[in-house]
């Protein structure tokens, strides 16, 4: 029987025995473990029980070989002074990262085939753990340092994950506090023509907050999934949270649609959190046109307005509930941290910035409050030429419906 046979056929909390027998059967393996990366993205957990002799300890995600693998999303060979040699393999779906599985064979299997070979296997893993995840808890208690609060529980369950990857954007998100929450609202939805994508500011810590952010998600799918245009989304969304707190919990979001085929943004931005650019050398926040909060008031009327990206553009959506700063890159304002922080994180992957810029704002507490949620979206485009390549002109923008400025920052 395949792997892939057997992690169908295994039960929810068997998957890692159903994959042990296999391994052993096709590779001669003489042990395999999994792990995961925790809510906070500090740790890499084992999925108990452990089948390394000398135990499998819980791993830092930013040293050893394990959380190498985990950082570049490559496989690493380790040829043991003994028989046998050790891979440590990243386990991802869609460019959302999971944690590592990490197989020891006899030193005479530890091939780059058999390498490549087991990189398939962690993919199909990855795949079955998604699925697994909706019938048993063992591999979210595996992922918990500590317990989370009621409102740090409602929001896992409700937010999507922490990124999506297609052949023209990467999308990754990180968000702190990991174990409460600050009620920060983050969706996605991809077609081979669009990507959806919702942000939203929370309303206040808590299950208050959380309470509002699942109701205003819930409305939005609903709307979604019913294929309704982003206005109507929009406008269904503020019936909704109207209708239930009356003007009291108003939710600051933006609602983006980007098309897939152009790299077209249309946008509704409902009192939203910060969106900045970069381009090249030059950090830019988009200025949108800012409208009313959802659930402020009644019957609010929203339109959409209009943006382009180049091949290689990168957009950070920041969202951590401070109002508009008076001044551009003041380092005493909400603007200047991010900008700062956008700063900082210039050179790293679209995977480790958005928790770069969580930890810079989240260290400037003068200028920003705990709770912060990040996303980065790079696109790639479709056609000729590698990823990241500029060109010197925009492609025709569709038609604006409200104003757009940009605010030069770096």
């Amino acid at each position: 029987m395949t792997v892939e046979g057997a992690l169908r056929g295994a039960a929810p909390h068997l998957l890692l025995d159903s994959l042990r027998t296999s391994l052993a059967h096709l590779y001669a393996a003489v042990c395999a473990d999994l792990l995961l990366i925790d809510y906070g993205f500090t740790s890499l957990r084992p999925v108990e029980p452990v089948q390394t002799p000398a135990g499998m300890p819980h791993v830092p995600v930013d040293s050893g070989p394990a959380g190498h693998v985990l950082r570049t999303q490559q496989p690493y060979l380790f040829r043991d002074v003994g028989l046998t040699a050790t891979v440590y393999l990243p386990v991802t779906v869609r460019g959302d990262r999971f944690g590592v599985l990490v197989v020891v064979l006899p030193a005479e299997r530890a091939t780059p085939e058999t390498t490549d070979s087991l990189v398939r296997v962690a993919e199909t893993l990855g795949h079955a753990l998604r699925v697994a995840d909706r019938h048993t808890d063992l591999y979210r208690r595996t992922r918990r340092t500590r317990a989370l609060s009621v409102a740090g529980e409602m929001q896992w369950d409700t937010l999507p994950g922490r990124a999506c990857s297609g052949p023209a954007f990467d999308l990754h998100a990180y968000w702190e506090p990991a174990y409460t929450s600050g009620g920060h609202l983050l969706d996605w939805s991809v077609t081979e023509d669009e990507l959806l994508l919702v942000v939203a500011d929370g309303t206040g810590p808590g299950t208050p907050a959380a309470l509002v952010s699942t109701l205003a998600l819930t409305a939005i799918r609903n709307a979604r999934r019913a294929g309704l245009d982003l206005v109507a989304q929009a406008s269904l969304t503020d019936q909704a949270l109207y209708g239930q707190y009356r003007g009291k919990s108003p939710l600051a979001a933006l609602l983006v649609r980007l098309d897939l085929t152009t790299g077209g943004i249309e946008a509704v931005d409902a009192g939203s959190p910060t969106l900045w650019r970069i381009r090249g050398a030059l950090t830019e926040r988009i200025e949108l046109d800012r409208q009313l909060p959802l659930g402020m008031f009644e019957d609010t009327v929203y339109a959409t307005q209009r943006l382009g990206l180049l091949r290689g553009d990168r957009l950070v959506f920041v969202a951590c509930g401070t109002d508009e700063p008076p001044a551009a890159g003041d380092p005493g304002t909400a603007d200047g941290s991010v900008a700062r922080a956008l700063a900082g994180a210039g050179r790293l992957s679209g995977a480790d910035t958005p928790r770069a810029v969580v930890r810079a704002l989240r260290d400037a507490r003068r200028a920003t409050p705990d709770a912060v949620l990040v996303l980065c979206l790079d696109w790639r485009g479709h056609g000729p030429g590698a990823p990241g390549e500029e060109r010197h002109e925009d492609p025709p923008p569709p038609p604006t419906d409200g104003p757009l400025r940009c605010r030069r920052t770096v």
